[in-house]
């Protein structure tokens, strides 16, 4: 319903609006204590990259932030990430390794780790996350944040916000009249932004876009033969946006029997297992994390690249650069 809401304008959003308001109010004068008063913030010695949105989930942060990693390791740099760590129950910090299972540490956290092998970080508190960076793993030279745009007790370097081309800014109204976590006026601070998908309206945007590599078995994670390639199956989308995984399979001439929404970093139920172990089922990446021990014989996941332009990279390496010098 809520999404309803947030994509017109209608009586709701309307008697909404004195709410969206003063939720507007607060977090400009947020925003503005951070810029005033900056020793309050938690300053790293290492540069810290935040990779955010100001707009509610399904953006495509986390494939910015796997592809700032392969960057920036290319560049001879030596990244780690941190994490709210969203979905799981640990409260940190905690280092995240590749055994480890979502309900702890969250999925999107498991697959930058597994994607990328840089350490991973995961806090209710971040600036506490970079401390444990700084301290155990003293080769990382730049922190990358996935996620903490509006999380204004750690300073930042570098800010990129990411947005979906498609849904944009919906109404252009803070929450909870609109999907905005901060008015649209934000983004005239940010040093990039990302526009996932396709240029977006009014605003001078690095576009990327997704694409799907090969398909992998969702329990062992080997690759799929070619004459095993799906050609239909039950789609399960637990992420921000369904609607774009959809998309991408039809895309790719796959059918579509049926559409599984369990909510971003939501979970198949046991019954659910059982119903579909013995169909083919098509998911993301990161639902595929969730399921390596429960999955039927032909769960197949798709990962997907982003592919941005050389624009973006060299902006933030000089970014980084000055950051060294200063």
């Amino acid at each position: 319903m809520l999404n309803t809401i947030w994509y017109r304008k209608g009586p709701l959003t309307w008697l909404l609006w004195p709410l969206s308001w003063l939720f507007s109010v607060i977090v400009r004068y947020r925003y503005r204590q951070y810029q005033q008063h900056p020793q309050r913030s938690y300053r790293s010695t290492l540069p810290v990259i935040i990779v955010g949105n100001i707009g509610i989930g399904g953006n495509g942060k986390t494939p910015v932030v796997l592809a700032l990693c392969h960057y920036l390791r290319t560049q001879g740099y030596t990244p780690a990430v941190i994490s709210r760590g969203y979905g799981g129950q640990a409260v940190g910090p905690l280092a995240v390794n590749d055994d480890m299972d979502t309900s702890l540490c969250g999925d999107e956290p498991l697959l930058i780790r597994r994607r990328t092998g840089c350490p991973v970080v995961i806090c209710r508190r971040r600036p506490q996350a970079v401390e444990f960076v700084q301290k155990g793993y003293p080769e990382c030279d730049v922190i990358i944040a996935d996620d903490g745009m509006q999380h204004y007790q750690l300073a930042r370097d570098i800010e990129i916000c990411v947005v979906d081309a498609e849904r944009q800014f919906g109404n252009c109204f803070c929450l909870p009249a609109g999907p905005l976590r901060e008015p649209l006026s934000r983004l005239m601070s940010v040093d990039r932004i990302v526009a996932n998908g396709g240029p977006i309206d009014h605003y001078d945007a690095d576009v990327m876009a997704l694409t799907p590599d090969d398909w992998r078995y969702v329990g062992s994670g080997q690759l799929v033969e070619s004459v095993s390639m799906p050609s239909h199956g039950v789609a399960l989308a637990g992420i921000g946006h369904p609607p774009r995984f959809y998309q991408t399979l039809r895309q790719m001439g796959i059918g579509i029997d049926e559409c599984i929404e369990i909510g971003d970093h939501g979970r198949l139920t046991h019954e659910q297992i059982q119903k579909y172990h013995d169909q083919i089922v098509l998911m993301t990446e990161k639902d595929a994390l969730k399921y390596s021990h429960q999955a039927g014989p032909k769960w197949y996941y798709l990962p997907v690249s982003a592919q941005l332009p050389d624009a973006f990279y060299s902006s933030i390496l000089q970014q980084l650069e000055r950051v060294y010098v200063a």
